[in-house]
């Protein structure tokens, strides 16, 4: 199979691992910079270069679009889509989970626990609107944010105003949410291929933080997630229409709850901590559905990103 991975760096590790995957499979593979590919839009046809040489005939493309370029690399990919490569995560998928609000909205709407989450815009409407949410402590979370960047955790009811004004002043889209204080600092991320968790870690925040980013300094370790946990990860990806996340979710006393459903989860923290071949699965899965004889999934989730 003739497969593409789009991602701005080759030697980063997922995006080496998922190489080496697909290269192990009997695939051939090659990294595309989504800033380096430019397009030729027409009724006659869709038409891609990259770096002064067409590129086509690709049966599947994995997406590996960071937070910074998802405008430009959604549009490469829908692109692709549209020249009938198959891909787990479209375009539209991809734009769904990245906002934070829209993504919470989705999920609920089908049932998804979450943590009760609110959004305003004017600052007359500020404190009716923390009054909506309830007591703090509050997490302040930028609507873009990743890797734990732009999440704030405020303990007093002057602190979460102090907050909100500052991102308003700003000009930044933000939501704010309930504290789950028993989650003590700590989340599962369970990673979703297909339809089923391929694996699972629980990441604990470092002292004196409330954030179990591995990229902040949180720690990792395998867990066997519960049925319910496993189920409410599938169920979150297959809402947002990903056919590979890392779904991050905290135990809480009403049951698991969705805290976020990243569209391009790193592969190395969870490759250390289960030592599971995540990146093999990644591909076994693309390759089952990109060499499938039907016509692909063209124009059927294009409109909604």
């Amino acid at each position: 199979m003739k497969l593409a991975i789009l991602s701005r760096n080759s030697k980063l590790y997922s995006t080496r691992r998922l190489v080496e995957a697909a290269r192990a499979q009997g695939h051939s593979v090659r990294v595309l910079d989504p800033l380096r590919c430019y397009m030729r839009i027409s009724t006659d046809g869709f038409e891609m270069r990259y770096k002064g040489a067409p590129i086509s005939g690709y049966a599947a493309v994995v997406p590996r679009i960071g937070a910074s370029v998802t405008r430009y690399g959604c549009a490469v990919l829908r692109q692709l889509e549209l020249m009938d490569s198959y891909t787990p995560n479209s375009a539209a998928a991809i734009a769904r989970a990245r906002d934070k609000l829209r993504c919470h909205q989705v999920l609920a709407a089908r049932g998804i626990g979450l943590p009760v989450t609110v959004f305003g815009d004017n600052p007359d409407d500020t404190g009716d609107l923390l009054a909506m949410l309830g007591p703090p402590p509050h997490v302040v979370k930028l609507n873009e944010g990743t890797q734990g960047n732009g999440v704030m955790l405020t303990e007093k009811l002057s602190a979460s105003r102090g907050a909100i004004e500052t991102l308003r002043g700003l000009y930044a889209n933000f939501i704010v949410q309930e504290f789950i204080a028993e989650a003590k600092g700590a989340d599962l991320r369970c990673f979703v291929v297909g339809d089923r968790v391929v694996a699972a870690m629980r990441r604990q925040a470092p002292k004196g933080d409330f954030r179990s980013n591995l990229h902040r300094g949180g720690s990792a370790k395998a867990v066997r997630a519960t049925r319910a946990e496993m189920d409410t990860a599938v169920r979150a990806a297959k809402i947002l229409g990903l056919g590979v996340a890392g779904v991050d979710l905290i135990r809480s006393k009403r049951g698991p709850l969705v805290l976020e459903v990243n569209s391009s989860p790193g592969l190395e923290g969870i490759e250390a901590a289960t030592g599971v071949d995540v990146a093999g699965t990644i591909i076994a899965h693309v390759a089952s559905h990109g060499t499938s004889p039907r016509k692909r999934e063209r124009n059927t989730d294009l409109t909604d990103s």
